[in-house]
């Protein structure tokens, strides 16, 4: 790769980041590609010779959000059996403290009538299930699919918990 590529590699990966972040901060429909540009320190039309739409650019914050929870798993997913989900567990509530932004993210992408936006969600949940699901499986848990159910479940509810403020709703 040569130095221009890796340059326009990193700035593709700065405005990504500056868009999770005001996406996260303001919401996706009141955010402006002029300030996602403002935070990445570059200019507006700079953003559109990567992503050519608003649209396009919050798909790629979130398959990089989903890309980041699939690698946290997948550095956990060779714990022994009995220690696998608390393992996953224990991975999801780093990226929780590390990177809530992309997790507010997510939870508005939720509610984005767009057929483009809807379909990388659902392919971040559906990667994500596979991932635990087979894991379950290989470590031979009882009733994995359950198990894995409840897994999303309450990484649904971790979510409302830090999106809320609400560490009550976790206390077991």
């Amino acid at each position: 790769m040569s130095k221009h590529e890796t340059s326009s590699v990193n700035r593709k990966e700065e405005i990504i980041s500056a868009a999770i972040e005001i996406f996260a901060e303001i919401g996706y429909y009141r955010a402006t590609t002029a300030q996602v540009a403002e935070r990445a320190k570059i200019s507006q039309p700079y953003i559109f010779k990567f992503f050519p739409t608003k649209e396009a650019l919050l798909v790629a914050a979130l398959g990089a959000s989903w890309g980041r929870i699939v690698q946290s798993f997948l550095r956990v997913v060779d714990s022994r059996p009995m220690q696998l989900e608390s393992a996953l567990i224990e991975a999801y509530e780093k990226i929780l403290a590390d990177r809530s932004n992309e997790m507010l993210l997510q939870m508005q992408a939720q509610t984005i009538q767009s057929e483009v936006i809807r379909e990388e969600m659902q392919k971040g949940f559906r990667t994500v299930r596979e991932l635990v699901l087979e894991a379950f499986r290989n470590a031979a848990i009882p009733h994995p699919e359950e198990r894995t159910l409840l897994f999303l479940a309450r990484g649904m509810l971790c979510n409302i918990s830090m999106a809320l403020d609400m560490p009550e709703l976790m206390e077991s």
